[in-house]
């Protein structure tokens, strides 16, 4: 039942909730703004709710709400979060928003508004929605925090979505948004859209570390207290004014930690790190945090490979502060940040607080140098919507290399880039005129690696030109937008002379060229188009005394290969009906081939999605299997939601992993079992034995999860066995 007097009270709650946040920084006439920015929201958006039934009101407060609280914007961008949605969804125009709120306003909630129109075949709307959004980046990076603030309270709020929609939206957030707020040092939001990615995904994963969080909550309490106690001690001798907390790692990100070590959650040494806050003048910074290191140091044994300084050369990000991880008294490492209350605020809001504290700073923040190459990235981007975002996010989720020239000064790049990057860095033509490098006074080739303190010396030739395998060891997007870029005039250039090539042979046969004749000789030679016909004329892969007057008379033409999209899409819709997006799997499916993808080996019981290939075929995906994200970001219309029936006829290979110690019949043991008990048909077994520990992988057919979740419990109960999992 709707109650209009409660949820009229609980929106003024809301917006006296978000006034109370934003009092501290309110001038002049900033409340008024404020307040009818909200009362122009609330009446553009009266009649509408959201999935869940709530008001749709609750979710431009909402948004706002943590574009104040947890990113730290101002009055503009409070006005901007109320606004966002006004123009997309109801009948205000960008022209009136700018009237009332002035042009800053209007320039956000236009880069923050979807575009409209028809989008090719393949391409991805996403994708070019996030292009639109980041050209306004250009102007204010506003628009990308409000995005991030509204993706955030979106995903809090998943839950009343739909399955299919749960997915695509989850993956789109993981492959776009958790990596850009890291990038822009919003380090808690980025940590929250990948856990809130994860519990959407792989649910029974996400609560299974959770829980296994929460069982060992009062033992990490004890251990945290134990620990810090001897430090609070002595920091108070030497009179610092600090607080210290433990605070305990994401759960996405201890799932990545169990996956790249292969490791179990108990042996995750590191699930909590302390962290250290002090409140010191900002010049005596530096000094005082490696005090501070020196303090803690003095009682537990530092491990000298595990110490990060990001005091004196911060992350490109701006985060900035001193880690170390230390051995405690009881035998476990412990992960120790040291920050000032500054930089703590720069790590938790990024960008917004990087702002705040410029003037104090005085230099240069390596944020802003990133947004400028996003900008000469954004001008210099010919490629598709789905390439540009390609490019961009190899350059999001980064470490960095800190490199120096002849002349000392330190340039900052991505972490594996090479001395051809290092030469796009210096300058646009040095790349492309770069013959090869000397790094420490040695020569190198250009796909050297660089590492930490070399020192480049770059060589160039008039002669030299960019080709295409540049691009294999190309890391930057500077680099990478040059090559493609000079690849093309390039490519533009030949095609040229291709075309002077043909023409002149076509005149020699006294033959017209004409559409119909242009393609006798693209099926003849079985090239995609003329400008691919031209190009290989040109470099010769196409010789022009192969062009000869019998491909112009034979009646018979070579058929095209290619689908045509609108029959594809129509013949998709005739199988599944016109308003079902529901593939049901089992042995009754004969009216559309599918097949099962080799990436994840998806099993019956496995949560699973399709994706339409180009083949007319379905490819049926585990949703938490690594190619899913890229699926669901890029071609989120290609996706149709699937469903296991019931079948105990068909088989399914499915991966185990055990591990344990050795013992002789073991393996006689395990296979007693898969053959025995369970009837399972077991493909292949591999264990390679190594000081008296044992590590095995096992194919073996199975019918569901069920079935295989049966078939691992008695193998984990083998005497000997330690760990039993799935693998994909």
């Amino acid at each position: 039942m709707i109650d209009p007097e409660a949820e009229r009270k609980e929106i003024l709650r809301l917006y006296r909730r978000l006034l109370r946040h934003a009092k501290p920084f309110l001038r002049d006439n900033d409340a008024k703004i404020i307040k009818k920015a909200f009362n122009t929201s609330v009446e553009a958006h009266k009649d509408m709710r959201r999935k869940s039934g709530e008001p749709y009101i609750y979710h431009p407060i909402a948004v706002a709400q943590i574009a104040v609280e947890e990113i730290g914007l101002g009055t503009t961008s409070i006005v901007a979060a109320l606004l966002h949605d006004v123009v997309e969804d109801t009948e205000m125009e960008i022209e009136d928003v700018e009237r009332d709120f002035g042009p800053s306003v209007a320039r956000i909630i236009e880069g923050l508004t979807k575009i409209s129109g028809v989008f090719d075949y393949g391409t991805s709307q996403q994708a070019e929605n996030f292009r639109k959004m980041l050209l306004t980046l250009s102007d204010d990076v506003r628009v990308i925090l409000i995005k991030l603030a509204d993706r955030l309270h979106n995903m809090r709020t998943l839950d009343s979505m739909p399955r299919h929609k749960q997915l695509k939206i989850a993956s789109e957030t993981m492959y776009l948004y958790a990596p850009l707020a890291h990038r822009l040092g919003l380090y808690a939001i980025k940590s929250e859209l990948e856990d809130l990615y994860l519990k959407y995904t792989d649910t029974a994963t996400y609560k299974d570390i959770s829980n296994k969080i929460r069982q060992t909550r009062a033992a990490r309490s004890k251990f945290i207290k134990d620990f810090i106690a001897p430090i609070e001690e002595e920091l108070d001798k030497h009179g610092f004014k600090f607080n210290i907390k433990g605070r305990p790692k994401s759960i996405y990100s201890i799932l990545k930690k169990i996956k790249k070590q292969n490791i179990t959650f108990e042996e995750v040494y590191d699930l909590f790190a302390i962290r250290i806050t002090l409140d010191v003048p900002f010049e005596n910074e530096k000094a005082a945090c490696w005090q501070v290191y020196s303090i803690i140091t003095d009682f537990y044994q530092p491990n000298p490979d595990r110490l990060r300084d990001w005091v004196n050369t911060p992350k490109a990000n701006g985060y900035e502060s001193l880690h170390t991880t230390v051995m405690s008294k009881s035998g476990q490492w412990v992960e120790v940040q040291i920050r000032t209350k500054r930089m703590d605020e720069i790590a938790e809001r990024g960008y917004a607080a990087h702002w705040k504290y410029k003037d104090g700073a005085g230099n240069e923040s390596g944020l802003e140098q990133w947004i400028n190459k996003v900008r000469d990235m954004l001008e210099n981007n010919t490629g598709n919507a789905l390439e540009f975002m390609d490019e961009f996010r190899k350059n999001l989720f980064v470490e960095e290399v800190f490199v120096f020239t002849p002349k000392g000064e330190l340039i900052i790049l991505p972490d594996k880039a090479t001395a051809l990057d290092f030469a796009f860095e210096i300058h646009s033509q040095i790349g492309l005129q770069c013959l090869g490098a000397k790094v420490n006074q040695k020569l190198v080739p250009l796909s050297y690696r660089l590492y930490n303190g070399d020192q480049v010396e770059i060589l160039t030739s008039q002669k030299q030109k960019p080709n295409e395998e540049w691009l294999n060891y190309a890391v930057t997007s500077k680099a990478r937008s040059r090559i493609k870029e000079a690849l093309r005039e390039e490519r533009k250039h030949k095609t040229e002379q291709g075309k002077v090539l043909l023409d002149k042979r076509l005149a020699q046969l006294k033959i017209a060229d004409n559409q119909a004749n242009m393609n006798k000789l693209m099926a003849f030679f079985n090239v995609p188009s003329v400008q691919d016909l031209y190009y290989r004329l040109a470099i010769g892969h196409i010789d022009t005394k192969n062009i000869k007057e019998v491909i112009f008379t034979a009646t018979a033409e070579k058929g095209s290969s290619t689908l045509d999209p609108k029959s594809f899409d129509r013949e998709v819709q005739k199988i599944r009906g016109v308003n079902s997006d529901m593939l049901v799997i089992g042995e009754n499916t004969s009216n559309m081939n599918y097949k099962i993808a080799s990436c994840c080996n998806p099993i019956p019981g496995d949560d699973v999605f399709g994706f339409e290939t180009g083949d007319e075929d379905i490819e049926i995906h585990r949703t938490n299997c690594q190619r899913a994200i890229e699926l669901m970001s890029n071609y989120g219309n290609r996706v149709v939601r699937a469903k296991w029936t019931d079948q105990k006829e068909l088989a399914f290979l499915a991966g185990i992993r055990i591990k344990g110690t050795d013992r002789v019949g073991l393996v006689n043991d395990l296979t007693r079992i898969i053959s025995n008990s369970l009837r399972v048909n077991m493909r292949s077994i591999t264990i390679d034995s190594h000081d008296g520990i044992f590590e095995g992988n096992i194919m073996v057919f199975v019918n569901d999860t069920g079935h295989l979740d049966k078939l691992m419990q008695r193998m984990g109960k083998v005497n000997g066995i330690l760990t039993v999992e799935r693998f994909d």
